[in-house]
């Protein structure tokens, strides 16, 4: 992938819920470049637009634009949600009755607010199964990108790591599996949206590991398969 390359796909409206942070730019950028039509999202939607013309500087042919949360959200048919812990049941409620019947790949974790390298998990036992019960029983909910760095996604070409996808809806999880391998990343199959009380413990282990070998942009990678 290059900012100079052709922008041929065509494909589901990606939209960003929490756009604006350095995770959801990097993932704008990386589907803009392979073609995806992009809105980021934010509670400002002068913040968004600002966000979404920086990639477009990136990406200069790429199809990206800023909106509010809620107005990202409806105008999708793919919802992203890289949003902090602290605001999900602020901002998860709203937007239940606009993504009804679409998928929505969530990629919270629940860090503790004084240390990110300890896990905080709420009393449903993962941020996706507390999203799952703001969102209600009609969004096809899944879980992925918990243990991906927006520093990895802000380089080029394909990661040698890989992205970890949970739920209980098969076809959205082939959905998140062709986003992630569309952001350079090899998707794997994780299970059900239960595996997310394991998959959300991983992000405070990188942050910890990171830490200790001062190292920036750890992943995983699975050997064997």
């Amino acid at each position: 992938m290059s900012p100079g390359g052709k922008l041929v796909r065509l494909g589901p409206t990606i939209g960003i819920v929490g756009g604006t942070g350095r995770e959801g730019r990097a993932l704008a950028r990386r589907w803009a470049l392979d073609g995806y039509p992009v809105v980021i999202g934010s509670r400002d939607a002068a913040r968004a637009q600002r966000a979404a013309a920086n990639v477009r500087e990136a990406v200069p042919r790429g199809r990206v634009r800023g909106e509010d949360n809620a107005s990202a959200a409806g105008s999708a048919d793919v919802v992203v949600l890289t949003i902090p812990f602290a605001a999900q049941a602020l901002l998860l409620p709203p937007l239940a009755p606009l993504v009804r019947g679409k998928v929505v790949i969530d990629a919270t974790v629940p860090l503790h607010p004084e240390d990110p390298a300890r896990p905080a998990p709420p009393p449903e036992g993962s941020a996706l199964a507390r999203a799952a019960r703001l969102l209600g029983p009609d969004a096809r909910l899944v879980g992925a990108f918990h243990t991906v760095s927006h520093l990895a996604l802000a380089g080029e070409g394909p990661l040698e790591e890989d992205a970890f996808v949970c739920g209980d809806d098969p076809g959205a999880k082939e959905v998140a599996m062709a986003l992630a391998r569309s952001a350079g990343l090899r998707p794997l199959d994780a299970g059900p949206l239960q595996a997310a009380e394991t998959l959300e413990r991983l992000t405070p282990l990188l942050i910890g590991l990171g830490r200790r070998y001062r190292k920036q942009a750890l992943g995983i990678r699975v050997t064997g398969l």
